[in-house]
C-alpha cells in the first residue's frame, strides 16, 4: 500500500523543518528556507501548515501524545508503582524525543498554540499528582515537581552524553530526591503548614548547629553538596520542571550550604557551553538564557563576549 502523496509531502516538510530548526534555530528559519530545501513553494508549505508555529506544534505532537498515553497507563496503578511508572516512562520519552525538546521548553512561539500549551499544562499537572500521591502535603507536591524536572532538563543540557549514561544519572537523582525522610527527621509542624521563606531561612543556621548530622534526604536540594561518586561532567547544572527554567545549585562545602539564596556569581564550564549553544542557535534571548541558568544578564554577556 503506497503512502498518500499529501501525507508524504507533509512528512517531508516536518522532517526538513526539524533539521533546519536544529541547524539555525526556530526564529532564524523561514518558510522560504524550508521550501528551498524541498524545492517547494511557500504556498505549498502553507497548504499543509497555515503558519510556522503550526510546524512547531506538529513537531511537538508525538511527544505530547506519548506523555498522555503514559499517564493514562499509570492512572489506575497503586501509588508507588504509578510514581515510578511515570518517572521512568517520562524519562524514556524525553530521551526518545531529544531533538525537538529545545524548541518545546525554550521557544515562546509554542505558547501561541493554545491547544498544545494547555495539553502540556494538563500533562504536567497530571504527572505531578501521580508522583505526589493521594492526599499529598506541600512537601510531597514540591518534591513531585522537582522529580519531573530531574527526569527532564538534563536531556536538553547534556546533549553529548549517551542515553544510557544520562538515564542512569537522572533516575539516581530522582530516587535520591524522593527518598523518605528518617522517622526522627520529619518536617516540623510549621514547615508542613507552609511557613514563610524568612522563617525557614532564619532557622537554618540554628538547625545546622543543633540538629547534628543530616542525611542527603533531609537537606533541602538547594543546600546539598554534590554526590562524591560523580564527576563535574556527569552532573546536571540544576533541577527544574519542564515548564519552568532550571536553577543552578550551589557549590560544595559548608560555606556554600549556608549561603543565602541568590544568583551564582559565575557559570561553570557546562553552563557556559549551554549558554553559547542556545545563543548560537538563535532560539534564546540573553534574558531567556539568564533565566534558564539562574544568573544575571551581565554574567551571560560576559561569557558570550569572552569566546
Amino acid at each position: 500500500m503506497t503512502a498518500d502523496p499529501a501525507d508524504d509531502t507533509r512528512t517531508r516538510i516536518l522532517r526538513a523543518a526539524l533539521d533546519l530548526f536544529a541547524e539555525h534555530g526556530y526564529q532564524r528559519t523561514s518558510l522560504r528556507q524550508i521550501g528551498e530545501r524541498l524545492r517547494l513553494t511557500k504556498t505549498a508549505i502553507l497548504y499543509h501548515f497555515p503558519a510556522k508555529e503550526h510546524l512547531l506544534a506538529a513537531l511537538v505532537e508525538p511527544l505530547v501524545a506519548d506523555l498522555e498515553a503514559l499517564l493514562d497507563s499509570a492512572q489506575s496503578q497503586p501509588t508507588e508503582r504509578a510514581r515510578w511508572t511515570v518517572l521512568e516512562g517520562w524519562l524514556d520519552i524525553m530521551l526518545a524525543h531529544r531533538r525537538p525538546l529545545g524548541m518545546l521548553f525554550h521557544d515562546i512561539a509554542l505558547i501561541g498554540r493554545g491547544d498544545t500549551y494547555h495539553r502540556l499544562m494538563e500533562v504536567a499537572m497530571r504527572a505531578n499528582d501521580l508522583i505526589a500521591g493521594p492526599n499529598a502535603g506541600r512537601r510531597e507536591r514540591v518534591l513531585a515537581v522537582q522529580a519531573v524536572g530531574a527526569c527532564s532538563d538534563p536531556v536538553v543540557f547534556f546533549t553529548d552524553v549517551s542515553d544510557e549514561v544520562l538515564r542512569a544519572d537522572m533516575l539516581d537523582g530522582a530516587r535520591r530526591l524522593l527518598a523518605p525522610l528518617p522517622a526522627d527527621a520529619a518536617p516540623r509542624p510549621h514547615e508542613e503548614a507552609g511557613a514563610g521563606a524568612h522563617e525557614e531561612a532564619g532557622a537554618g543556621a540554628h538547625e545546622d548547629a543543633a540538629a547534628g548530622p543530616r542525611t542527603a534526604a533531609t537537606i533541602p536540594p538547594s543546600r546539598r553538596e554534590p554526590p562524591t561518586h560523580t564527576t563535574t561532567r556527569d552532573r546536571a547544572p540544576g533541577g527544574a520542571i519542564p515548564t519552568t527554567p532550571p536553577t543552578v545549585a550551589g557549590g560544595a562545602g559548608t560555606a556554600s550550604r549556608r549561603r543565602r539564596p541568590g544568583r551564582p556569581p559565575a557559570l561553570g564550564r557546562e553552563q557556559v557551553e549551554a549558554a553559547r549553544r542556545m545563543h548560537a542557535a538563535g532560539t534564546h534571548s540573553v534574558d531567556a538564557i539568564a533565566a534558564a541558568l539562574g544568573v544575571s544578564r551581565a554574567t551571560v554577556y560576559r561569557h558570550l563576549t569572552a569566546q
